[in-house]
């Protein structure tokens, strides 16, 4: 399949220093399993929707969430980030969340201290 995402060997040769130590059983092919990570993530699937060709889909949401937790991929990230040096551009992202009408006239109430939601009693 095309729209398959595959790590080459040399991108693996970066990130596989973070990688923890096996302890007993031997992991799964990390490769496979990390592409598969990050095709689940890039186009925003559930983990039982991913390819079969990469494996169960136990094995990927096991290997992520027990990764994520030790801050395998936390330092796996900061330290490439840190190679890279400084950025030339700097984007901010202008993503909002909506609130509803009546939430801005809730702090403009008489009396209700900022970050209060509770209404002023009589």
């Amino acid at each position: 399949m095309s729209d398959q995402f595959w790590l080459s060997t040399a991108q693996i040769a970066v990130i596989s220093p973070y990688f923890p130590r096996s302890r007993g059983k031997p992991r799964v092919d990390d490769r496979r399993v990390l592409s598969e990570i990050i095709h689940v993530i890039r186009n925003g699937l559930r983990w039982r929707d991913a390819p079969a060709i990469y494996g169960p889909s136990k094995t990927l949401y096991n290997r992520y969430v027990r990764w994520t937790r030790m801050g395998v991929f936390k330092r796996i990230f900061a330290d490439l980030a840190a190679q890279a040096g400084e950025p030339e551009r700097i984007m901010i992202d202008s993503s909002h969340l909506k609130a509803h009408r009546t939430s801005a006239s809730l702090l403009q109430k008489k009396g209700a201290p900022a970050g209060s939601v509770a209404p002023k009693a009589d």
